[in-house]
């Protein structure tokens, strides 16, 4: 068998000048990098010192442009904001004094309907007419509610024969004819029994059959049906 050639002691040889030739290649190597890296028109000569690193410029010129940038924006934010905030407040102001002016013409509007009320009131009581409460009070108001209901009669007719039959009274009452006699006496200034009072009861007026102008339009009413009117009665009727 043939001697094994990879012995250790062999090895350790090979691995020197192995060692040797791989410096050698590596400084082939370096060099060849540096002729490589010298411009074609530059020196050959080589040096062993080493690149000095470049120096970095800094500028403060560019550090102020961008503090003056963001102090600008800054300023707008702010500007805008404040832009804003006295839009809103403006709005505010606008929206409370339309308010105001809102419920300003409502109060107005309100005193004025009530002033309108008032004299409508006041004009209402302008046309109810007074009368005395007294005998010519009560005839004058019977006739214009006679008027009113197309009711004929003339006030000498009705004061007539109001004498005749009350001297008057509006309290008259009668208990000794016929009428007192069937448990119906007549009543007040025109002597009307209660049946014919109810039947010829005028709209308007009371339905107390001693109530004077009730008693006069009611009689009235009775003596136009059967006489044409009051003034042509001159008797009992």
């Amino acid at each position: 068998m043939p001697k094994n050639i990879f012995s250790r002691g062999r090895s350790r040889t090979l691995t020197r000048h192995h060692k040797i030739a791989m410096a050698g290649v590596a400084t082939l190597g370096a060099a060849a990098i540096g002729f490589s890296a010298v411009p074609s028109g530059a020196s050959t000569k080589t040096t062993t010192e080493a690149a000095q690193p470049a120096a970095v410029a800094f500028s403060t010129e560019q550090i102020k442009d961008v503090k003056a940038s963001v102090t600008d924006q800054m300023a707008g934010a702010s500007l805008k904001a404040e832009q804003i905030a006295a839009k809103k407040k403006a709005d505010a102001a606008a929206a409370a004094k339309k308010k105001a002016a809102a419920e300003a013409a409502k109060k107005k509007a309100e005193a004025a309907r009530k002033a309108k009320e008032a004299a409508s009131r006041d004009a209402k009581r302008a046309q109810v007419k007074k009368y005395p409460n007294n005998l010519d009070g009560w005839i004058r108001e019977s006739l214009d509610v006679m008027k009113k209901h197309g009711i004929p009669g003339s006030y000498d007719g009705i004061k007539r024969n109001i004498i005749r039959e009350s001297s008057g009274n509006p309290k008259a009452i009668n208990n000794w004819d016929i009428n007192a006699i069937n448990g119906i006496p007549s009543k007040g200034l025109l002597q009307v029994i209660p049946p014919t009072f109810k039947h010829w009861h005028v709209p308007g007026t009371s339905w107390d059959i001693y109530d004077p102008v009730a008693n006069i339009t009611a009689a009235c009413n009775y003596a136009a049906d059967k006489y044409g009117s009051m003034d042509n009665v001159d008797s009992a009727y």
